[in-house]
């Protein structure tokens, strides 16, 4: 499959990030997200450890309080976690994030870090005061595979027992956790010390890996809306500000990749990506930001045997957990995934976390008034 590896440029993933909810079509939804902002994650309720496999909880080496740079609301922070690996064939089959100070902890994503990997991890964290290091967009050291995310409504979802992501002995974690300020006002931060429960086996598992499909945004603003920010270049640099040259890029290729290097301005955008390699895919969740409506990743659409993999018609934040195929699906090359998403501009006058917010031109992003259109994938 396609390894569109510059997605980690900018979320993600998982990702990946808006501090808000959204709701069905005809209501606003401003108090949906009171679950995540407001009071502290409630302890994962789960399975019990299926045959071989066991837990192992592991937590931010040390408490950190969030900082957003450049005058932002939004703070994408690295830590190294380790769960000193000594077989050499783990497998993990199931991850249970836990936010500990569920006012600013929005999402978080677990990149795998080989063992040959490891020394230079911890060596490039130590040169960066505080706790982890900045990390917006993926793990911020070079090459590292994602093999789990929370975001609001993600629970643990158990695949086949026989199905898992290689974990090496000596390998190690990245837990990228998303910070966003924007819904505590003037009030203090506080610090945040989250932690993670992996569900580990081993034995001769088919290995599993994440594969992301996107889709470009290009969302005008509305007709009763004005603005600096209502251009779309404009909009595109306060990205590059608040973010990275990397995310100002993005939306450029995005546009390149999907649309023939034309951007075209409306509610409904899709883009079509093609299958490399053979592979199977298992679950499938779908990924916006406050003003999504509705998200659909299909295979081969318009052609002889074509499928909708996942369909969420009513996009709800607070609703991002995975869902598993009823039946796995193959596919291989010369096969296409389409991922399709629908913003709603008209939405952010209703939102409480946006309406005081200047209106912009919205694109690809990883901030709260920022968008993405993202199909995860979960394959072997």
């Amino acid at each position: 499959m396609k390894r569109t590896r510059i997605v980690l440029l900018t979320i993600l993933a998982l990702v990946a990030t808006a501090c808000g909810a959204s709701g069905v079509a005809n209501r606003p939804h401003a108090g949906q997200h009171g679950s995540l902002h407001g009071t502290a994650t409630a302890a994962p309720v789960s399975a019990p450890a299926r045959a071989g496999e066991r837990f192992v909880t592991l937590t931010m080496p040390g408490p950190y309080t969030p900082k957003p740079p450049n005058g932002g609301t939004d703070e994408y922070r690295c830590f190294l976690i380790d769960p000193k690996l000594t077989a050499p064939d783990t497998f993990l089959t199931g991850t249970q994030f836990s936010a500990q100070n569920g006012d600013v902890v929005h999402h978080a994503i677990l990149f795998r870090v080989d063992a040959d990997k490891v020394a230079e991890v911890r060596a490039y964290d130590a040169k960066e005061p505080g706790e982890g290091w900045g990390c917006f967009g993926d793990a911020g050291v070079g090459d590292a595979d994602w093999i789990g995310h929370w975001a609001p409504g993600t629970s643990e979802i158990l695949l086949d027992p026989k199905l898992g992501y290689p974990m090496a002995a000596g390998s190690a974690l990245v837990m990228q956790v998303h910070y966003s300020t924007l819904a505590i006002g003037d009030r203090p931060a506080g610090s945040d010390q989250s932690s993670v429960r992996l569900r580990l086996t081993t034995g001769k598992l088919t290995p599993l890996r994440t594969e992301l499909f996107m889709a470009p945004i290009e969302l005008p603003c509305t007709a009763e809306e004005k603005g600096a920010l209502c251009e779309r270049e404009a909009a595109i640099a306060d990205v590059g500000r608040r973010f990275s040259s990397d995310a100002k890029e993005l939306t450029t290729q995005l546009v390149t990749w999907c649309s023939g290097g034309k951007p075209v301005p409306g509610p409904t955008q899709h883009c079509d990506m093609p299958i490399e390699k053979p592979a199977t895919l298992h679950a499938l969740a779908g990924h916006m930001h406050l003003l999504g409506r509705a998200i659909k990743v299909e295979l081969n659409p318009g052609k002889p045997g074509a499928q909708t993999l996942l369909d969420v018609p009513q996009y709800n934040f607070d609703n991002q957990a995975l869902q598993p195929l009823a039946k796995p699906v193959a596919v291989k090359p010369g096969d296409t995934i389409r991922t399709t998403c629908t913003h709603d501009a008209s939405l952010r006058a209703r939102l409480p976390l946006l309406r005081d917010l200047p209106p912009r031109y919205v694109v690809w992003g990883e901030g709260t008034q920022d968008e993405m259109c993202l199909g995860i994938v979960v394959a072997s």
